[in-house]
């Protein structure tokens, strides 16, 4: 098997779609000999958060010394991003041979009529990978919601965390803040224990604590009084807590928060035992790393890539444009139909003078024509493109050398897009 054929074969259950349960990817696991006993994890869920709190826990774990497997969803560059040990992509070769091993026992099942989804697959081959590997810890995103996702097979992890809590996946997950919660805590088990992000709404923090105290589990919450802002700027964020004073390469107050959390999960880690270290904090905070999460592309021009999908990222999005990017603002936006372009650009458009509009790939994304008629309610100009080549150009014609330009909306047209815009921008002449 090639690397490509490996990789069609996990595509080829995308069509699958999601269903609901944990029967499937209990019984596939059973079948590989449960790896996911051999193995401790830290349990990420949240609708937004997730993805900066599990890659600080992953990199200051890493610089204690442990050997840790980091789960993400999604991907940005490359689909091996998704399974990493201490900062590395899983090789080639090594992905190969876990699809050579997973998928015979996966079209077992589909022979049987119980089909294995991509998710539960991919699911399964990390929790195999990382067992193999022989990891100290595993910290592990949640996909969507938590109570049914491929991810909460796993015993109770050394500690379960929720960042923060706003409306997505609403068909699934239900239509109010406290459903929402409720799905998600699934990831707090009996005895376990719980970080929870310190700024939620409070029917959001009393669903969880009354589930803790249901279920005997601890719970934690950071307290943002104990938290200062030193400097912010493009470049990222310093702030002390308790007197310690950290800085992470990412921007915004939300970061903060986010960090905040990442921090509270090592406290408790740390008071069961594991080996973390306040030099350790500064060293995986100070080098931690996301792609597309806010990320300068280009300085001259300034140019800002954020994969946010959601309009709790578009918040997030704005408060930082507001905070630090006070000049005239160019965007190219892509974005998948199942999310709510209409919020996101009702937060977002307003900040633009011109918007570019793309179809990102994949089979969920929205026409660039039907957003580039949602922005049309809140920006003054804005036209649909094509390719992302053509989206680029049409930006970058409206784009004086003072300006700035603005990429976001999916991360799949981060992906897509994020190799052109570095190309394009490294060779720009003005």
């Amino acid at each position: 098997m090639t690397y490509e054929e490996a990789l069609d074969n996990v595509y080829g259950r995308l069509v699958l779609g999601m269903k609901p349960g944990l029967e499937r990817i209990q019984a596939l696991l059973d079948r590989m000999g449960r790896p996911q006993d051999k193995l401790r994890f830290v349990h990420v869920a949240g609708t937004n958060g997730k993805g900066t709190c599990t890659t600080l826990t992953a990199n200051v774990l890493k610089e204690c010394g442990l050997r840790v497997g980091l789960y993400i969803s999604p991907f940005v560059l490359e689909f091996r991003e998704r399974f990493q040990i201490n900062g590395e992509m899983i090789p080639k070769e090594e992905l190969i041979e876990e699809v050579e091993f997973l998928a015979p026992i996966a079209d077992e099942f589909e022979k049987n009529g119980d089909q294995v989804t991509e998710f539960e697959f991919i699911t399964a081959l990390a929790l195999h990978w990382f067992a193999r590997k022989e990891c100290d810890i595993v910290v592990l995103e949640v996909g969507m919601g938590g109570r049914f996702d491929a991810t909460n097979v796993i015993p109770v992890p050394e500690v379960a965390a929720i960042m923060s809590i706003s409306f997505d996946h609403t068909a699934i997950l239900g239509n109010t803040l406290t459903k929402i919660a409720f799905e998600k805590a699934g990831i707090v088990k009996e005895g376990g224990c719980l970080v929870l992000y310190p700024e939620q709404d409070p029917e959001v923090v009393d669903e969880l604590r009354q589930i803790c105290r249901e279920r005997h589990a601890a719970f934690f919450q950071p307290d943002l009084s104990q938290v200062k802002e030193v400097e912010c700027s493009i470049e990222g964020t310093t702030f002390q807590v308790d007197g310690l004073t950290l800085r992470t390469p990412f921007l915004g107050e939300h970061q903060v928060k986010n960090a905040v959390t990442a921090l509270e999960v090592l406290r408790v880690l740390k008071g069961r035992g594991w080996p973390v270290t306040e030099d350790a904090v500064k060293r995986g905070f100070s080098t931690a790393f996301i792609p597309a999460r806010m990320e300068v592309i280009s300085r001259d021009p300034l140019c800002l890539l954020d994969g946010g999908h959601n309009p709790g990222c578009a918040m997030a999005l704005r408060g930082a444009l507001e905070q630090f990017v006070p000049q005239r603002k160019v965007a190219v936006m892509g974005m998948m139909a199942d999310k709510d372009s209409h919020e996101a650009l009702r937060i977002l458009g307003p900040l633009f003078s011109h918007i570019v509009t793309v179809t990102p790939e994949g089979l969920r994304a929205l026409p660039a024509e039907k957003l580039a008629q949602t922005a049309g309610e809140f920006c003054p100009q804005v036209v649909p493109a094509q390719t992302c080549g053509e989206a680029i150009a049409q930006a970058m014609k409206d784009l004086g050398p003072e300006d700035a330009l603005i990429v976001c909306g999916s991360f799949y047209l981060a992906g897509e897009i994020r190799e052109q815009l570095k190309a394009k921008l490294e060779n720009l002449r003005w």
